[in-house]
C-alpha cells in the first residue's frame, strides 16, 4: 500500500494551525454572539448587543479614522516603494541595497517608534532645530496627531512593500520595454501598458501587505496618535483590558478578521484569473 507522505508531513503544521489558529478564531466567533457580564467576561446566553453597538457614532467615527489612516498608509507606501524596488531591481549593488531594507528589522518595533517621539517631539531634535535657528518661537505639534501615524506607520511597513515588490520586478523581462520603444512607444507609456500591468502581483501583495496590518494597528495609534487619532486596535485593547467588554472587542475583531479575509481572497481570485489569461 502506497503511503500518502505528503499528508504525513503537513500533519504537524495542520496540528499547528488548527490549535493557534482556528481555535482562537472560533473562541473570538462564539464570544462576539455572547452577552457582556457585569462583573467581566461573558454570560452563556446568545446576545447581539456587541453588534449593535458597532452602529455607535463614536465607533463609527473610529472605525472611519482606521480606514481613513489604513488606506492613506497603503497608496503612500506603495507611492515610495515602487520606484525604489525599481531601483534596486535594476541596480549592481542589489544585495547591499536589500540588506539595508531588513536592517530595520534587527531593531525591535517599540524601539523605531520611540525613535520618532525623539525626532518629533516637542523637545524632540526637529522642534529644538527649528527654536535654536529662529524659525519658530515655539513647540511645534508633530505628534499625538492623524498625520504622525500615517507617517510612522509608513515607515514601519515600507519594507513589507519594497521586498514584494523588488521580487516582482526582479523577474520582470525589461527587454520588453526596449521592444515598446521601437515600436514608437515612449519611456511613461511603456512604464503604464507594460511595465504596471506585468508587476500587478506584486502591487496587489504589497498592499495587502501594508494595508492589513494598518488596519489592526495598535503600538502606533496608541503611542503617537493621541484622542484624535484612535483606530479599532485600540478599542479592541481598552474593551479587553479596562472595560472587560468580551463581545464588542471580539465583534469588532470578528469584522477585521472578515475583512482580511475578503481582501486575500479577492487577491488570490485576481491571481488565478491572471494565470488563466496567460495560458
Amino acid at each position: 500500500m502506497k503511503k500518502n507522505y505528503g499528508t504525513i508531513y503537513s500533519l504537524p503544521l495542520s496540528v499547528w494551525l488548527a490549535f493557534f489558529f482556528i481555535g482562537p478564531t472560533l473562541i473570538i466567533f462564539l464570544y462576539s454572539f455572547l452577552k457582556k457580564s457585569p462583573f467581566g467576561g461573558v454570560e452563556r446566553s446568545f446576545s447581539l448587543d456587541a453588534f449593535a453597538f458597532l452602529f455607535n457614532p463614536t465607533v463609527l467615527q473610529i472605525a472611519w479614522m482606521t480606514l481613513y489612516i489604513s488606506i492613506a498608509v497603503a497608496v503612500i507606501t506603495l507611492f515610495l516603494a515602487l520606484p525604489t524596488a525599481y531601483f534596486m531591481a535594476k541596480s549592481r549593488y542589489k544585495d547591499s541595497l536589500l540588506l539595508f531594507i531588513i536592517i530595520p528589522f534587527w531593531v525591535n518595533f517599540l524601539i523605531r517608534i520611540y525613535a520618532w517621539i525623539a525626532i518629533l517631539g516637542n523637545n524632540g531634535f526637529i522642534n529644538n532645530f527649528l527654536i535654536q535657528t529662529g524659525l519658530v518661537s515655539d513647540n511645534f505639534q508633530f505628534l499625538y496627531n492623524p498625520y504622525a501615524v500615517v507617517l510612522i506607520t509608513v515607515y514601519t511597513y515600507l519594507p513589507y512593500a519594497i521586498l514584494p515588490l523588488y521580487s516582482t520586478i526582479e523577474k520582470f523581462d525589461f527587454g520588453l520595454l526596449e521592444a515598446s520603444k521601437d515600436l514608437g512607444a515612449t519611456h511613461f507609456q511603456g512604464l503604464k501598458k507594460i511595465f504596471i500591468p506585468g508587476i500587478k502581483s506584486g502591487i496587489y501583495t504589497a498592499f495587502l501587505f501594508t494595508f492589513i496590518p494598518a488596519l489592526g494597528s495598535y503600538a502606533v495609534p496608541q503611542l503617537v496618535g493621541g484622542t484624535s487619532s484612535m483606530m479599532l486596535g485600540n478599542v479592541i485593547a481598552r474593551e479587553i483590558i479596562i472595560t472587560r467588554n468580551f463581545p464588542l472587542a471580539s465583534a469588532i475583531s470578528l469584522i477585521l478578521s472578515l475583512l482580511t479575509i475578503i481582501g486575500i481572497l479577492v487577491f488570490m481570485k485576481k491571481n488565478e484569473n491572471e494565470k488563466k489569461a496567460v495560458k
